[in-house]
């Protein structure tokens, strides 16, 4: 051994060195970040509710590390152990199987168990299913010889004596205790799909599960879609083997033709399918994102939604004979939203919840089954965000709304016939975004509360009074961490672009901030209309990033501009409608020149902005469309040309390209690359299936013909997520920390 390397191992095993290598509690850096459990936030397990204010969930087992028991846990916090983890072992095997999720059957003997879950495009729904009976303790495999990870969306039948599920794009029904399984459908193959979607319905409407038990347990309703009419996309992976593997998959560019869909109905004892007669060609004018047995063992209530998105038809059909007739329509002049929580039957069924716009808020109705009236629930100037919970029993309704402030989130509720005001159940000293889990007969609730930099709480509590049975999680370590860090001061702002609109936005300043000084400022944008970017909430590793950066010395700050989904009422969402690209850069460039304007200790030399995904490709238009006011820029998986884009999101806010080819091209960061003036960085992951690598290689040559310097990284077989393999999520954010280091020069100037 060398006299150097002596000397490094000393210094090395020093106290001093050890000191060194100690972590400064009051400094963010990129691997306690990103490569550390310092900033973990504490888990807590899910709750499925029971009569009486009791619940399900899982618990750790002290018989067996790792393993879960499934334990009820009654109203007054006593818990007992339903299913031990090991019952859990399969023969042959030493350790239970982990639980994923699971489900009961009504009178809680049957527990269906979900584990060995895989990845299936952005959801980890496929896997394996097992069974186990209390009664008796046995414990079944389902799905025969299915290879491993291979079942979707499996579901006990009303009764619990049978299971069906999804297995290469066919349904099977077996018994719950394993047995004799049947196959439903034969046709399933990889260009039809029975009971699960296609890539786009599953992306755009969040279409998962794609079949329904009837009531009665006699019945299955399910989707069916036809990609042979889709073109397809071919993704290449070359890095695991040694020549590259091709997936292609079917993708329906803007303009192009859809998959072929329709909803059918087919007994479990098997037979032919009764397909619903759906009036309209869903390969090119039309789409059914939503079906649902309509309270009943023989009707159906089905959307259908037009080609253009501004017109949604709610149709009941008989299941006997396919026969459908419509009961309401709700029409936009721009588009129309498709709501998971829009439709619960009240009134013994004789009527439904609606949400609507059609007064120019975001509103719940009731509308009754036969078509005849639609009328108003909820009342006054503000949005419903979500509808949380029905009780019909009591008359009630909850929601989540915040008239006065459209970055917060709170529960209220009111009257479900309309009488009445809205009545706020959160606490009025509890401001930020709060999210309510409530029991069935609404007595408790399971209440998560964060805001702006500070972790959720997760508690039990009583409603309607509020009162706190017991604390889930407190996230008091994380909060005692996050304490000690040197403070960066956030606020949040409104800011005046002018013609009386004001957009709502946060603002973080510099540690250590002098006044007198001149500093660089960061923008995060997103932009489009499928996402609010601020919102008082806890942020987790992007809000620690962004204070790592004004521990650095930059200003950090993110703006709303109209056209994003804020509870701002229907004309500030609307206005995005064949705007998208050119509203956003209109009014994030407004804002930030007013922000400059306001705070003459921003450094105008030095403006920065990036973004992700629609936030990727607002930064491309900001940058190519307003060179003179942004310096650098960092596009993360954008889509540089709209046309590039799928049909179903596109089209919603631009209409279709063959009717509005100008809007198109004048909203695609692509049109204007000749603009770019300053430091651009390209990130984006070869293995996105949702904006593809496609986009940025056409970008990129349109630079190179341009003459234009920029600097492009590609994450080799990386999802839109580009958070796949060891590292990656460190890799990334190390990268966009030095190239604004680089270009932006962080840190006062005087």
């Amino acid at each position: 051994m060398c006299r150097r390397s002596l000397l490094m191992l000393v210094l090395l095993t020093s106290p001093i060195a050890a000191q060194q290598q100690t972590p400064d509690p009051a400094k963010l850096t990129l691997d306690r970040i990103f490569a550390s459990d310092d900033f973990r936030t504490e888990r807590t397990a899910s709750v499925k509710w029971l009569d009486g204010g009791g619940y399900t969930t899982l618990q750790p087992s002290k018989a067996h590390k790792s393993a879960s028991d499934i334990v009820r846990v009654d109203a007054a916090g006593k818990s007992e152990v339903l299913v031990p983890a090991e019952k859990l072992i399969p023969a042959n095997a030493k350790e239970p199987i982990a639980i994923h999720s699971y489900e009961f059957s009504k009178d809680h003997d049957v527990v269906l168990i979900f584990t060995n879950s895989a990845r299936v495009w952005r959801q980890n729904n496929r896997g394996d299913y097992w069974t186990f009976r209390r009664s008796t303790g046995k414990l079944a495999k389902l799905g025969g010889n299915a290879k491993p990870s291979t079942l979707l969306f499996a579901k006990l039948s009303p009764d619990g004596t049978q299971v069906g599920y999804v297995r290469e794009n066919n349904l099977y029904v077996e018994p719950s205790e394993s047995g004799s399984m049947k196959r439903l459908t034969k046709d399933g193959n990889n260009q039809i799909v029975n009971g699960t979607f296609d890539w786009v319905y599953e992306e755009e409407f969040f279409c998962r599960d794609g079949w329904r038990w009837s009531p009665d347990g006699k019945h299955i309703a399910y989707w069916q879609l036809d990609t042979s009419d889709v073109k397809t996309f071919t993704l290449v992976d070359n890095t695991t083997e040694n020549y590259p593997i091709l997936k292609t998959f079917a993708y329906p560019k803007t303009g192009e033709r859809n998959s072929a869909c329709r909803v059918g109905v087919i007994a479990i004892t098997g037979g032919t399918t009764q397909w619903i007669d759906v009036p309209g060609d869903t390969r090119t004018d039309f789409y059914i994102p939503r079906m649902e047995w309509a309270n009943n063992s023989h009707e159906l209530v089905i959307q259908r939604i037009n080609r253009l998105q501004n017109a949604v038809d709610v149709l009941l059909a008989d299941a006997a004979t396919g026969k459908v007739r419509t009961v309401l329509t709700d029409r936009d002049g721009a588009w129309v939203d498709i709501h998971d929580d829009a439709m619960e039957w009240v009134e013994k069924g004789n009527a439904f919840t609606w949400i609507s716009e059609r007064d120019g808020w975001r509103h719940l109705y009731l509308a009754s089954r036969d078509g005849s009236s639609v009328k108003r629930v909820t009342q006054g100037k503000f949005d419903v965000m979500r509808v949380v919970h029905i009780d019909e029993k009591a008359g009630q309704v909850y929601f989540y709304a915040s008239p006065d402030n459209p970055t917060q989130h709170y529960l209220y509720r009111t009257l479900l016939d309309g009488s009445g005001l809205p009545e706020r159940l959160t606490p009025a000293d509890e401001p930020g975004w709060h999210d309510y889990n409530i029991s069935p007969d609404s007595k408790v609730a399971v209440h998560t509360y964060s805001s702006f930099g500070n972790p959720p709480r997760v508690e039990l509590v009583t409603l309607p009074d509020h009162k706190v049975i017991r604390t889930l999680a407190t996230n008091d370590k994380l909060r005692t961490t996050l304490s000690k860090l040197t403070p960066t001061p956030t606020e949040f702002i409104r800011v005046d672009i002018g013609n009386g609109v004001k957009l709502d936005g946060w603002f973080m300043k510099p540690a250590n901030f002098d006044p007198t000084k001149k500093y660089p400022i960061v923008f995060h944008v997103y932009g489009e209309p499928a996402a609010q970017e601020v919102t008082d909430r806890w942020g987790g590793s992007k809000y620690l990033w962004h204070m790592m950066l004004a521990q650095q010395g930059y200003a950090v700050a993110c703006v709303d501009n109209r056209g994003t989904p804020c509870p701002r009422g229907r004309d500030w969402r609307r206005l995005a409608y064949r705007k998208v690209g050119t509203l956003a850069s209109e009014d994030q460039s407004a804002a930030a020149r007013e922000l400059l304007k306001q705070r003459p200790y921003l450094d105008a030399s030095r403006v920065g902005v990036w973004g992700w995904s629609g936030g990727g490709s607002l930064t491309l238009n900001l940058m190519f469309r307003y060179p003179d006011l942004y310096r650098t820029g960092m596009s993360i998986a954008p889509v540089p040309d709209m046309r590039l884009y799928d049909t179903i999101y596109q089209e919603r806010y631009m209409g279709l390209p063959q009717d509005n080819a100008e809007d198109y091209k004048h909203g695609s960061p692509l049109t204007h690359a000749a603009g770019l003036k300053g430091n651009l960085l390209l990130v984006h992951g070869t293995g996105d299936d949702n904006c593809h690598y496609q986009g940025v290689e056409r970008l990129a040559d349109k630079l190179i013909e341009l003459n234009k310097p920029f600097t492009l990284m590609a994450y080799s077989n990386r999802s839109h997520s580009i958070n796949e393999g060891k590292n990656t999520t460190r890799h990334l954010h190390g990268l966009l920390t030095r190239y604004l280091n680089e270009n932006l020069q962080p840190g006062p100037k005087p």
